[in-house]
């Protein structure tokens, strides 16, 4: 079984994108039109700074895309209004910068030596930083975690439930948890390692399940349900904490 790790910290970008304004209310929103090839549906999602991103199908079309997204913006609204009730995430991250790791907040801590900066959170320790910005420095880091654990984790599983899988990656996504196509390749969110093992263990779980049923039909959460009790939690977890994913 092969194993894809993708440790080059950038994020996949469609090769074609439109950007168009959609008026929500008394506001003006970009919204950007993102053909994906791999996309079976249009899909929109309110991205962190407020803007709108709608997922173009390989067959779809930017016409089609932006009538989906004006018969979404009651959706958008909502989005909207629940995006300027949480906490503004701290851009820069310092000595004493909460983050979340395997479901627990924790504070990270900077001190000095002769060779640099030392950086420490929970069990974890990271040598010779820059300490003026240390974020892209613990995000490396924590992929490198779950680009490990994730994997080891999904094929224990997989061979626990009787599934074939052809391989696992570890991603940057920016709207999606994980995913799995139709040949057996999983992939899942390297910010999995910072949600609780019952969460990490769920999605994991829910992307396997798509290998027995590609949908998400009743049949689909019947088989979910089977292998993860706790699932309706899980899905209650993510969706509090869904700012994880800005």
């Amino acid at each position: 079984m092969k194993l894809q790790l993708d440790l080059l910290f950038q994020p996949i970008r469609p090769a074609v994108r439109h950007q168009h304004l959609l008026t929500v209310g008394s506001r003006t929103v970009p919204i950007h039109f993102i053909r994906n090839r791999r996309a079976r549906r249009y899909i929109i999602r309110l991205r962190s700074d407020g803007s709108v991103r709608a997922t173009v199908p390989s067959r779809g079309s930017i016409k089609e895309a932006k009538a989906f997204a004006e018969r979404k913006i009651d959706w958008i609204s909502k989005q909207l209004q629940k995006q300027r009730q949480q906490p503004v995430r701290p851009q820069v991250w310092q000595h004493g910068t909460e983050i979340l790791y395997r479901g627990k907040p924790l504070q990270l801590h900077i001190a000095h030596d002769h060779n640099g900066g030392i950086l420490t959170f929970g069990d974890q320790s990271i040598r010779g930083i820059n300490t003026a910005d240390v974020r892209l420095t613990v995000e490396r880091h924590l992929w490198r975690l779950a680009a490990k654990e994730l994997s080891h984790r999904t094929i224990a599983l997989a061979r626990l439930h009787n599934i074939t899988i052809r391989c696992v990656t570890v991603r940057n996504q920016r709207s999606r948890w994980g995913s799995c196509s139709r040949k057996g390749i999983i992939s899942l969110n390297w910010r999995l390692i910072q949600t609780p093992e019952f969460v990490r263990d769920y999605i994991i779980l829910h992307e396997l399940m798509h290998c027995r049923e590609m949908n998400h039909s009743k049949h689909f959460w019947k088989e979910v349900a089977t292998v993860c009790r706790e699932y309706q939690k899980a899905e209650s977890w993510l969706k509090q904490h869904r700012q994880l994913l800005r």
